[in-house]
């Protein structure tokens, strides 16, 4: 064994710390536990986090590959570079949108600034963005409007002192394993309790003191029905509210009659009053997914925080924490000038811009004024011939996307760059292939859903022909741009020492952490302007509050219920939601990816299946939305309300159904309700997409 060494594991968001050593007798295996040093979670750690660190099953890329005569050809790396090489000078040479940049909330803080540093300062392109956008953008769309910053106040120090824990949209329990059981022991107290709101019995919602189960969608007109019972029920803290709020009045004259919002999001005025009551202990409310990934999203979140700004749940122990999915969202956020410039600063500020510019040495013209198109329009550009070319980094858009038949036909398309660790259904549409290092393999740093800023260590080599996702970001950067970077292999501690700089004096300022000090406390929340300071509750500071508005003042929204974005009708009768399982990991690429005979299990209740009987055939049905259809296998869960069919978001096949409509604020989109029908199998039907691992490339 070789010696033991800190790291943070790269499985959620929580950013549990680990312990990691490779096992020399067993080819460089690497062992994982977690870590009672770190300050995150006291040797806290999951089942998955550490399987899937450990032993991952995905298929592993180990060497570059290059399409020819339709079959991905191994080839040397000066080949595959190359080739990407003059493909984006060609799409750069007509305009800087020429080429399209997908990153990850699975790059290091390091590779994640890399990349924007590339994106928007090598290409100059509009064009890039990440999949955080597509699971976490309406709640920091949210944030941003609310406090004027894009991330949460609470941290994870305020779960002990909450009395009500309100997790609306999310499933915590098989999401966030670690982070759950802090929330589940402090609603275990006597004065404490556990209130989940899901349309589906989750594993959560199993274990709630108060499980309530609003129809898909509909989660705004529910929200803004709670509200409207706190105001006529006179439970505002007026105190909080005059003094730190702006913007009450009109969004108590946005609100709806409770009976009627009631009706419309199917639950009971009972139902509503539970919760406005139990608002009145101190109060955490969590949501995920289900509020986010929907046309209303953003107003869906600004109504979650706006409970909170009314009940007087602002500061230690209480507030709104939007739930992260992928492991450095937040770094990808503050970091990759995907949103903002560096430490979220704004695109539209010239001087913002022009410091930029000088950090990276490239002209200040061809910097972006504005953020530019999110994933799915980005799409959509490829489409219609607008992008030339497009570079996918550690995502695979090919069956994590909303209309996944459609996006596999763009990407088929365009000329495609995948840079991945594992096979997927985006490798199989690529062009290029550029084979890279994966948890255990890489050294950097990681930013939690918190704020905290952590280490991530390799304990053994990446296999031969691979390399670091920096390194091959610079490869490509410096062809283009010649000296961005200094000559790979880049020293990832001098990248983060250019990109903290970058940050200070900013609202995410986190230019008093350096790697020195992460091996001194091994994680350091910011704001941390110098050696010795560390953030705590965000916008708060020894019982004085300061927002990071123009106003400095929280602010409310008056947001109403506008509809679904695709209402069941005759030809489409059913609800399609989708969720998590506990041990598949996003689409699969690193875990199992399909049940035995390679079909997608879709949940649904006894009543839904006693309707359609001639829909079913050995325990299969065929699911059809307006964009695709998609063979199921059949559980029966009567968890799930009648109508609605649950399928798992991992099987490659899932996304061909759902809705490509975004929000209109944060372009996320709408993945969590869409109409569908059930139609019996017949021979011509597909039995969906193969699991990708069993998918051979050329030799």
């Amino acid at each position: 064994m070789s010696p033991w060494q800190p790291t943070t594991c790269m499985r959620c968001a929580v950013g549990c710390g680990l312990r990691q050593c490779e096992d020399t007798e067993t080819g460089g295996r690497i062992e994982a536990r977690g870590n009672p040093a770190h300050p995150t979670n006291s040797g806290a750690d999951c089942e998955r986090g550490i399987r899937e660190t450990v032993s991952p099953d995905g298929r592993r890329l180990t060497e570059p590959l290059v399409r020819r005569g339709g079959d991905l050809q191994p080839t040397d790396w000066d080949t595959a570079l190359g080739v990407v090489t003059m493909r984006f000078i060609e799409a750069l040479r007509e305009e800087t949108g020429g080429v399209a940049v997908l990153g990850s909330g699975q790059q290091t803080n390091e590779a994640a600034y890399a990349l924007g540093k590339v994106a928007r300062g090598g290409f100059g392109t509009p064009y890039y963005d990440a999949n955080t956008g597509l699971c976490m953008a309406s709640a920091v769309t949210a944030y941003d409007r609310a406090f004027g910053g894009n991330a949460p106040p609470p941290t994870y120090e305020d779960i002990p002192d909450a009395e009500t824990h309100l997790v609306w949209g999310a499933n915590p329990a098989t999401a966030h394993p670690v982070l759950y059981d802090w929330i589940a022991d402090s609603a275990s107290g006597d004065d404490s309790q556990l209130l989940v709101v899901d349309p589906v019995a989750s594993e959560t919602a199993q274990e709630a003191d108060s499980h309530i189960q609003p129809d898909p969608g509909t989660d705004l007109a529910f929200v803004r029905a709670v509200m409207a019972q706190v105001v006529t029920a006179g439970d505002v803290d007026t105190d909080f509210v005059n003094a730190q709020t702006t913007g009450f009045e009109p969004m108590v004259d946005s609100l709806p009659d409770v009976e009627r919002a009631a009706e419309t999001a199917g639950v009971s005025v009972q139902e509503i009053e539970r919760i406005a009551t139990a608002l009145a202990d101190p109060t955490l409310i969590y949501w995920g997914m289900g509020v986010n990934q929907s046309v209303q999203g953003t107003a869906t979140a600004r109504a979650l925080i706006d409970l909170c700004l009314a009940t007087g749940n602002m500061g230690p122990g209480s507030g709104p924490f939007a739930l992260t999915g992928q492991a450095n969202s937040m770094g990808n956020r503050v970091c990759s000038a995907k949103e903002t410039w560096p430490g979220h600063q704004p695109f539209g500020s010239s001087d913002v811009r022009k410091e930029v510019a000088s950090t990276w040495g490239v002209p200040f013209s061809r910097l972006p004024r504005d953020r530019g198109a999110g994933f799915v329009t980005i799409v959509d550009r490829i489409a219609r011939g607008d992008i030339d070319a497009c570079w996918t980094v550690a995502t695979n858009p090919a069956a994590g996307m909303p209309d996944a038949s459609h996006v596999k036909s763009v990407l088929e398309d365009v000329f495609l760059v995948v840079q991945d660790s594992f096979y997927s259904d985006t490798v199989a549409c690529a062009d290029v292939v550029l084979p890279a290092a994966t948890w255990g393999e890489t050294e950097g740093t990681t930013m939690n859903m918190e704020r905290r800023v952590s280490r991530v260590t390799a304990a053994t080599e990446p296999p031969e022909g691979v390399r670091q996702d920096l390194d091959i970001i610079a490869a490509i950067g410096n062809r283009i741009e010649p000296d961005l970077f200094g000559t790979p292999p880049l020293d990832p501690e001098s990248v983060f020492d250019e990109l903290r700089s970058l940050t200070a004096d900013t609202t995410a300022d986190f230019s008093g952490i350096s790697y020195g000090r992460l091996a001194d406390e091994l994680a350091v929340r910011w704001p941390a302007p110098d050696a010795e300071s560390e953030g705590g509750y965000q916008y708060y500071d020894d019982g004085e509050w300061a927002f990071d508005t123009e106003s400095g003042l929280a602010a409310f929204s008056a947001v109403s219920h506008g509809g679904l974005a695709e209402p069941i009708d005759d030809a489409y009768p059913l609800t399609l939601t989708t969720g998590r399982q506990a041990d598949i990991y996003n689409t699969g690429v690193r875990s199992q990816s399909a049940d035995g005979d390679g079909l997608p299990t879709a949940r649904m209740h006894s009543e839904t299946i006693a309707n359609r009987l001639s829909a079913f055939e050995r325990g299969r049905t065929v699911i059809v939305s307006r964009r695709g259809a998609v063979m199921a296998a059949v559980e029966t869960d009567d968890g799930i309300p009648p109508g609605l069919i649950w399928l798992p978001i991992h099987h490659p096949a899932v996304n061909q159904l759902t809705l490509p409509t975004v929000d209109p604020e944060s372009d996320e989109p709408n993945y969590k309700q869409c109409a569908v029908d059930l139609e019996a199998p017949t021979g011509a039907d597909p039995p969906a997409e193969p699991d990708p691992h069993a998918e051979s490339v050329g030799s």
